[in-house]
């Protein structure tokens, strides 16, 4: 008896920008599991299915939900916003994987934030860039700490998620500060808040500006390196296409 399971990236919401993968994943599926706003957000993809929801700090009890789902001979899928791998549950599936040594796992992938988020300020990931979460649920604030400051030192764009909650207020306010202990006031900034949903929002600022902004778990923040700038009011950061130009006729 197969045992299907389907690890899949949503995107950020709108249908519209969701993979027909992930689509086709979803409409094979006899059981879907997910964070219950996450299963809001298919609408009729979980119409006349059997649905699993969790509420967050129960990720685990939700994938194995869905292990036990699969055994009984159903097509299960576990659905997670934006792309699977990336923060998702793809990760923990395999690693609860060989305690259920007859399921399948296949893992489809979705737009992340970091990606959505960037076509709506503009082009801020143009070049090297690197994703931290500032979420210490999983990951003490120390270790955040040194990667936001490796990140500084090695001059990368950087996509910030979870950036504050109701339970961490000011950690962004704290992430600024350490980025300013090496970055400069002005370097340019912004944020995008329901990337993809009603009510999508952005701001570009500085990251002296950005310090003081009210952010939630719903806004991915992205602080360019030293070269962003800004072009007809959107983020952008180049790869010196014009200078590599120059070169190669010198050459």
């Amino acid at each position: 008896m197969k045992q299907k399971i389907y690890v899949v990236g949503i995107g950020p919401g709108a249908p519209k920008m969701m993979t027909p993968q992930a689509r086709q994943a979803l409409e094979e599926s006899d059981v879907i599991a997910g964070y219950p706003v996450y299963l809001k957000l298919l609408g009729d993809l979980v119409q006349n299915k059997k649905t699993i929801a969790t509420p967050m700090t129960r990720e685990e009890e939700r994938c194995r939900l869905c292990f036990e789902e699969a055994k009984k001979g159903c097509i299960a899928s576990i659905v997670c916003s934006g792309d699977s791998g990336v923060y998702g549950m793809a990760s923990l599936m395999y690693d609860l994987l060989p305690e259920y040594p007859g399921c399948e796992l296949e893992i489809i992938p979705g737009i992340t934030a970091a990606v959505s988020g960037a076509a709506v300020l503009g082009a801020p990931i143009g070049h090297d860039f690197c994703v931290i979460s500032l979420s210490d649920r999983l990951t003490p604030w120390e270790i955040i700490e040194k990667r936001l400051s490796a990140a500084a030192d090695g001059d990368f764009c950087i996509a910030i998620y979870n950036p504050s909650s109701k339970g961490r207020p000011d950690y962004l306010k704290r992430a600024c500060e350490i980025l300013l202990r090496k970055v400069c006031p002005e370097r340019m900034c912004g944020y995008v808040r329901n990337i993809g949903r009603e009510g999508t929002e952005y701001k570009i600022c500085t990251l002296e500006q950005l310090k003081d902004e009210q952010v939630d778990m719903f806004t991915t923040v992205f602080i360019g390196n030293s070269q962003s700038h800004v072009v007809k009011g959107k983020l952008v950061t180049g790869r010196n296409y014009h200078i590599n130009t120059h070169m190669q006729k010198e050459n």
